[in-house]
């Protein structure tokens, strides 16, 4: 087909007159001007599902076709250096493409990650990258509709289709546990953090799997949901340590929770088997051994924001899911000592 032949992509003009508004009012709604009447919003969102606009369309008419070369990403919190690393990752990325990224934290607020979403849509960003908070992205359905384009990072969306870069949870904990029950290890303590976070449902599912595939019961006595500092872990390891039968191993859901178990067996100077989900910094510091169950930081990072920029490019398939793979690797200080070293300390 011909350009000549190519139907005709609806304008501003078309989506208010579809509505019966003014064109200003239709550029209220798009950019989430909150002093439109509801029933004026109502219109302009009808028009412009009716006429398969996109806000792509929108920024072509009102600034001939230029992006605003920015990017928005959502993250739970700044001061976990995980999310560092993904920030860094997506900088990288969006650099490469003369593109500036705004980083803002959502602190597991599921209102506040609404609020600053529509607040960098305002803002007119080329595209987002969402760590969710929330369990409901139905939110962002009306931008999505009008071409905002979208990437969500370590957890899915619910609500919507749209893409999504995670992490095997399910499968790198029923690795840890695997590993732990390979070793002769019966009772294991398992410590989580809340089960309405998507990562922590899958992991406990994977625990439960590594479980019953080898015939040992879940003892509800010896897990802990919804531990979500390491402090609370040092109480949850203290408390199942001070029980009539302790756990001889510990799984810990993230790296903050692996943090607080190695406080408390260190301090007790307990020589409990410990698996944790999540490398984090100084782990081969740590003065005792573990086994952690990593993946690539930066690539989970990476892959997102590739992502996001096909998209921001035109590329209109069906949106995927992409899952990163993880591995198991061991850490602790005593492993980075020659065997004759450790043998030394062993006898003194």
């Amino acid at each position: 087909m011909g350009r000549q032949d190519r139907p005709r992509r609806p304008t501003v003009s078309d989506v208010a007159a579809t509505a019966g508004v003014s064109v200003k009012t239709v550029s209220r709604v798009i950019n989430n001007v909150p002093t439109v009447r509801p029933e004026l919003v109502e219109q302009v969102l009808a028009a412009i599902g009716e006429l398969g606009f996109r806000r792509n369309d929108m920024a072509s008419s009102l600034r001939s076709g230029r992006r605003t070369a920015t990017i928005g990403l959502i993250i739970e919190d700044l001061a976990n250096p995980f999310y560092s690393v993904i920030a860094a990752a997506v900088a990288k990325v969006a650099r490469s493409h003369d593109t500036h990224l705004i980083t803002v934290s959502s602190e597991e607020d599921p209102e506040l990650e609404q609020r600053q979403f529509l607040e960098l849509c305002q803002r007119r960003v080329d595209g987002l990258i969402i760590v969710p908070a929330g369990s409901d992205h139905s939110y962002t359905r009306p931008e999505m509709e009008m071409g905002m384009r979208l990437v969500f990072l370590d957890r899915p969306p619910s609500g919507i289709l749209a893409d999504s870069v995670v992490i095997d949870n399910a499968r790198g904990a029923r690795a840890g546990i695997e590993d732990l029950l390979a070793a002769g290890h019966g009772r294991i303590g398992v410590i989580t953090d809340s089960s309405a976070i998507y990562t922590a449902r899958e992991r406990l599912a994977g625990v439960r799997t590594a479980l019953a595939g080898a015939g040992v019961p879940y003892d509800e006595s010896l897990v802990r949901v919804g531990v979500t500092h390491p402090d609370e872990a040092v109480h949850a390891v203290a408390e199942m340590l001070d029980g009539a039968d302790p756990p001889t191993a510990f799984f810990a859901g993230n790296n903050r929770i692996t943090i607080g178990a190695i406080r408390e067996l260190c301090r007790r100077g307990h020589d409990a088997a410990l698996v944790g989900f999540d490398d984090f910094e100084l782990s081969t510091l740590m003065p005792r051994p573990l086994t952690l169950i990593a993946y690539d930081v930066q690539e989970l990072g990476r892959t997102a924001a590739v992502r996001l920029f096909d998209r921001i490019g035109g590329d209109d398939s069906w949106p995927s899911e992409t899952v990163i793979a993880t591995r198991l690797i061991r850490r602790g200080l005593e492993l980075l000592m020659p065997s004759d070293a450790r043998a030394s300390v062993d006898a003194s």
